[in-house]
């Protein structure tokens, strides 16, 4: 599709008249008119506001001419999977994995490759081309090309350290010993869990990036303890296989 047809469609699927998006990236009825008609194409600054109202990449806004892959993991970008900078906006060069909130969530590679590995091994690949794979590819991306520019010296891997040690202090019957937190996105991990009283709630968002890690329970066969946290709060659940009856532990506010 074509930047002007793209903008009349997520103009009409959003249920906005021409006059109501104009009013809201500050241009006239006649400019949001032009660009539909293919006369002229949305500024750079424009842009990013339509890619900011209608939760689109500025790829997708003109046509998707770039074939977009993370500049950290290497994986490709679709719109409902790039990460997002700290005032909510889309960065085009990161999935939600490896950038969140404008933080960046890795800082080894031998980490990321662990990560991976169970993720290329549903799509065929064995461990030890995943491996060979990773190493030749990581070192060719941006991230890691700049990773002494980028990197925060340190300060996020001392905040999941600190933040293990937090979850480990709990002494949580069954759970192993916290080795490790890695990203995942709430979407992928937002159970719904019964309270007391009947009601049925979820306590994430499906669109943030959190720290967490799941383990196999110690003491009752079949069952997992999931781990997942912010700088807001620490959850630990129980759950059976595919994230089935799962069961809140601890929810705690830091």
């Amino acid at each position: 599709m074509k930047t002007n047809e793209i903008i009349y469609e997520l103009r009409t699927k959003s249920g906005l008249s021409q006059d109501e998006l104009a009013a809201k990236v500050f241009v006239t009825r006649q400019a949001v008119s032009r660009w539909e008609t293919g006369e002229t194409v949305p500024n750079t600054e424009t842009l990013k506001l339509l890619s900011n109202l209608f939760n689109v990449s500025i790829n997708t806004l003109l046509g998707s001419p770039q074939k977009l892959i993370c500049q950290c993991c290497g994986m490709p970008l679709e719109d409902g999977i790039i990460g997002r900078n700290k005032d909510g906006t889309l960065n085009e060069e990161y999935c939600k994995w490896c950038y969140a909130d404008g933080t960046y969530t890795y800082s080894d590679m031998d980490d990321l490759i662990e990560v991976c590995i169970p993720h290329m091994a549903s799509q065929g690949f064995t461990e030890e081309q995943t491996r060979d794979y990773m190493k030749q590819l990581l070192p060719t991306l941006n991230y890691w090309k700049k990773y002494e520019e980028l990197s925060d010296n340190g300060e996020f891997e001392e905040f999941k350290r600190k933040l293990i040690e937090e979850i480990n202090s709990l002494h949580i019957e069954g759970m192993p010993k916290l080795e490790k937190l890695n990203a995942l996105v709430g979407s992928y991990v937002n159970l719904e869990y019964t309270l007391p009283g009947g009601a049925k709630v979820k306590f994430l968002n499906d669109n943030t990036t959190y720290l967490g890690n799941q383990f196999e329970s110690e003491i009752v066969e079949g069952v997992c303890f999931g781990v997942l946290a912010n700088m807001d709060f620490i959850l630990i659940c129980t759950y059976e296989a595919d994230g089935k009856n799962p069961e809140l532990v601890i929810y705690k506010k830091r």
